[in-house]
C-alpha cells in the first residue's frame, strides 16, 4: 500500500514538472532516498511512447541526476566517513547492514563494483559512500557511474516504452528482475575467474 502511494507521487511529480521531476528523482534515488527507479524510469519510458518526452532526453537527464545523487553521498563519505554515515545514517533510510554489507562488496571487488552495483537493488543505493571514504579517484568513479547508470536507466526506460499504458506491469515482476540481474552478474563472474585461473594454469605449464 506504501508502495502504491509512493508510486503514486511518482507519477504524478513527473507529470506535472516533467524532465526535472526525472532528474530529481532519480538525484534522489542515488542519495540513499527510497526512490525505486524501477517506477522512476518505467513511466518516463510510457511518456516517450507517447510523444510527451524525448527517450534520448530522458536518459541524459536522468543519468546527470543518477551521478550528482552519486556524488552528494560520495563526499558524504569522503569528508564524513563510516562513524558519520553510521550516526546519520537511519535520519536517511541507511539500515547499518546495509553500508556493512555494500563496503564489504566494494573492498572485495574493487572500484569495478561502482559499475556493477547500478543492476543490483539496495546495493545502488548506497555504494557510493564506501567509495568516498575509501578516496576512489573521483574521475573513475564518475565515469563508472554515468555509464552504470546509462545503461540501467536506458534499459529500464526501453521498458516502459514498450510496455506503453502497462508500464507499471514490471512492479509485479521487480523482485524477479533483481533477481535475474543478480543471477547474470554471478554467472559473468564465475566464468571470469574460471578464465582467470586458466589462463594460470596455462601460463604455469607453458
Amino acid at each position: 500500500m506504501a508502495l502504491e502511494i509512493l508510486i503514486n507521487y511518482i507519477t504524478q511529480f513527473i507529470s506535472t514538472i516533467g524532465y526535472a521531476g526525472i532528474f530529481v528523482l532519480m538525484t534522489l534515488e542515488s542519495m540513499i532516498a527510497p526512490i525505486p527507479s524501477e517506477a522512476v524510469m518505467p513511466f518516463a519510458g510510457f511518456l516517450v511512447a507517447s510523444g510527451r518526452f524525448s527517450f534520448s532526453n530522458v536518459i541524459i537527464i536522468s543519468s546527470i541526476g543518477s551521478i550528482v545523487g552519486s556524488l552528494v553521498s560520495y563526499y558524504l563519505g569522503y569528508f564524513g566517513g563510516q562513524p558519520l554515515i553510521k550516526k546519520f545514517g537511519k535520519y536517511l533510510f541507511l539500515e547499518e547492514q546495509h553500508l556493512d554489507w555494500t563496503t564489504h562488496f566494494f573492498e572485495k571487488y574493487g572500484t569495478a563494483t561502482i559499475f556493477v552495483s547500478r543492476f543490483i537493488p539496495v546495493v545502488r543505493h548506497v555504494i557510493s559512500i564506501p567509495a568516498g571514504y575509501a578516496k576512489m579517484d573521483i574521475a573513475q568513479f564518475v565515469i563508472y557511474t554515468f555509464i552504470g547508470a546509462t545503461l540501467w536507466n536506458g534499459f529500464l526506460t526501453y521498458v516502459g516504452l514498450r510496455l506503453g499504458e502497462n508500464w507499471d506491469i514490471i512492479r509485479s515482476y521487480t523482485e524477479i528482475l533483481d533477481i535475474a540481474i543478480i543471477g547474470v552478474i554471478v554467472l559473468g563472474l564465475a566464468v571470469w575467474i574460471l578464465l582467470h585461473f586458466r589462463r594460470k594454469a596455462v601460463h604455469k605449464t607453458g
